[in-house]
């Protein structure tokens, strides 16, 4: 027996995370993201490798666009009707999300649409909201069940079983909790397989409190020396955990300069976060009987035709990565300013203009053959992610410890060695295949088997001495459970009479 497992993206890579996993003959298929690195065919997992008519299930982890951002496409264009499961903060904020990226690439940027807004509406119709920790039977042989991960409100990591088989797909997910969200939460489960992401393969972070001062710092200075500060955010997730950051410090420093959101689409965000105060963490909960502390008391509403006014602010513009819209609009203005600060709170894939700012400080940047930005702002890039570090993935890997273990969601140098410490301190086979390839993992399977009352009676006779022998025949027969009877038995059961052969002894003439 084995766990089949089809890579369609996230496969040495950061982007369109998405896995097709056949556990027991039922094939399940684990997010369906995009890449935000690409807005050519690129951009979405290679659907021609898969029938859409033998998935069992679609699952989804959360609501980031490179584990969703391909799901309209899949059920809506090449025809997917099966069930789809994701937790009910992921059904409320996914198609905020979807329908945002969808204008930014066809209303802003001109490029081609791969759904409409009619088919992220229909799309959302079709899924079936789960809770954590609840036991989903898909159909008679698989069932699923979630658990908190962290990362982001309502993400979870999915458990999957059919019959013997069992393994558990992480998602994203944090190994430790923040400001706003608890650290992931799992059960010591038995595994054939885990398929964890690996983001940060080989990084350790510092404490949670030094990189918190750090960024303070940097957003201070630069604001008290009448600059601006730019914080491409994805409207959830960090965009939420660092506005209680600088709203808790705006007020305990008195500062009075103006903290924005983008308009619109984080508003509406904001209002999602309160209604779903139960999935954050115990002390967002507690603070909760005072008051709710996604209502910023600094924060506040900005608009377009605010990019140039004099004076000093911080802005949180969406998208991340600075991949386009409106925080790609502002870095163009901000950025030829050497006063001003862009401070990246996360992972860039590559491909952003984000990442080109991560991987050394360009003095410009070409956009396009037509567009270029003159870079004289300050870069910082800050450890918000909401993704664990390599400890925690060890962490995990060790707690679990299934008898394999595929990396996925991360770059391919840093797997390599992430895979090696696995092997070599956990004793653990590890694999990190690349997109469009396919992992055979091996899983042992045990059989149930009955005795007859006659068999065990026949165990129970002593023969020489001690010794406990008996003699049985394993009977298997098609729709039945397998059962060891006595000879007797079995002789009985296919209609048969005992026959005996004798062997007499004889003397060769020659040895007499």
């Amino acid at each position: 027996m084995a766990i089949q497992c089809l890579i369609l993206g996230a496969g040495q890579e950061v982007g369109k995370s998405c896995v097709v996993a056949m556990i027991g003959g039922k094939k399940i298929m684990f997010d369906c993201g995009m890449h935000m690195g690409f807005s050519d065919h690129r951009a979405f997992p290679d659907f021609s490798l898969l029938s859409s008519n033998d998935i069992s299930c679609v699952v989804i982890t959360h609501f980031h666009l490179d584990h969703i951002g391909a799901l309209p496409y899949f059920t809506e264009v090449c025809g997917y009707n099966g069930p789809i499961y994701m937790t009910y903060p992921t059904k409320a904020l996914a198609p905020l999300m979807l329908e945002d990226y969808r204008k930014i690439l066809v209303d802003r940027r001109g490029l081609e649409e791969q759904y409409t807004y009619e088919n992220i509406i229909h799309c959302m119709n079709k899924v079936i909201p789960i809770d954590i920790k609840q036991t989903i039977q898909v159909d008679k042989d698989l069932q699923i069940r979630a658990y908190y991960a962290g990362h982001v409100l309502g993400a979870a990591m999915i458990y999957a079983q059919v019959g013997e088989e069992k393994m558990l797909y992480t998602g994203d997910y944090n190994m430790t909790p923040d400001r706003h969200l608890g650290a992931a939460q799992i059960d010591r489960l038995s595994l054939d397989l885990l398929i964890t992401e690996s983001t940060y393969a080989t990084t350790v972070r510092d404490s949670k409190y030094s990189r918190e001062r750090e960024f303070l710092k940097a957003v201070h200075t630069c604001v008290a020396a009448g600059g601006k500060v730019l914080i491409p955010t994805f409207a959830l997730g960090r965009a939420q955990e660092l506005c209680i950051l600088l709203d808790d410090y705006w007020e305990r420093m008195n500062i009075n300069v103006p903290i924005y959101f983008s308009a619109g689409l984080t508003i509406q965000a904001n209002m999602y976060y309160k209604m779903l105060i139960g999935w954050t963490s115990q002390k967002i909960k507690d603070s909760y009987t005072v008051r709710n502390p996604f209502d910023f008391k600094h924060v506040c509403p900005f608009e377009r035709s605010m990019i140039n006014l004099p004076g000093p602010c911080v802005l949180f513009a969406t998208p991340g990565m600075i991949s386009g819209g409106f925080s790609l609009e502002v870095f163009k203005q901000w950025a030829p300013s050497d006063k001003n600060l862009i401070a990246i709170p996360g992972y860039c894939v590559a491909g952003t203009i984000g990442h080109k700012l991560m991987s050394g400080k360009p003095t410009r940047i070409d956009l396009d053959k037509d567009t270029l930005i003159d870079v004289r702002c300050q870069i910082h890039q800050l450890t918000f992610s909401p993704h664990t570090d390599s400890k925690g993935i060890m962490d995990l890997v060790e707690f679990l410890s299934p008898k394999h273990v595929i990396l996925v969601h991360g770059e391919k140098p840093k797997m390599a060695a992430l895979k090696q410490r696995i092997e070599s301190e956990l004793g653990i086979q590890c694999e990190y295949p690349a997109n469009n390839e396919t992992v055979l993992v091996p899983t042992t399977q045990s059989l149930k088997i009955s005795a007859s009352k006659t068999f065990v009676r026949n165990c129970t006779t002593e023969l020489d001495g001690d010794e406990r022998i008996a003699e049985g025949i394993l009977v298997m027969e098609k729709g039945h459970n397998a059962k060891i009877v006595s000879e007797e038995e079995f002789l009985e059961t296919i209609g048969a009479e005992r026959n005996v052969v004798s062997f007499t002894g004889w003397m060769s003439p020659l040895a007499q």
